[in-house]
């Protein structure tokens, strides 16, 4: 059985206080990782794409229609995850989708070098 992307996210510890959090964390992790696979790489434009979400697709990932993330709170909060902590998640919820190897095949992965690098 495959795990939802917000379960996976689940593993990571939040770096807050308890006092004060309008959003959940793997809420906002989720909302993140969606609008970075959507092509979104800066924390304004994660922040822009989480605003523009229409209003039913922003309640199916937890966000309340009214009170979005902000981008100082999606900054502020991505920069002070475990980068490893996050990349372990997403790597294991990645893996779970992909589908066993026939018998006797081996699973290869291409990766192009440029996007690797960043360029354009």
């Amino acid at each position: 059985m495959t795990v939802g992307l917000p379960a996976a996210l689940a593993a990571v510890p939040d770096p807050r206080a308890r006092r004060g959090i309008r959003h959940h964390l793997t809420v906002v992790l989720t909302a993140a990782v969606c609008a970075v696979v959507a092509g979104y790489r800066s924390y304004t434009a994660i922040a822009e794409w989480v605003a523009d979400l229409p209003a039913d697709t922003a309640v199916l990932l937890g966000i309340d229609a009214d009170r979005r993330p902000s981008e100082a709170m999606i900054r502020r909060l991505l920069q002070a995850i475990d980068p490893d902590l996050l990349t372990a998640a997403v790597g294991i919820w990645l893996a779970a989708r992909i589908p066993a190897p026939a018998p006797g095949s081996r699973r290869a992965i291409a990766v192009d070098g440029k996007t690797l690098r960043g360029s354009r």
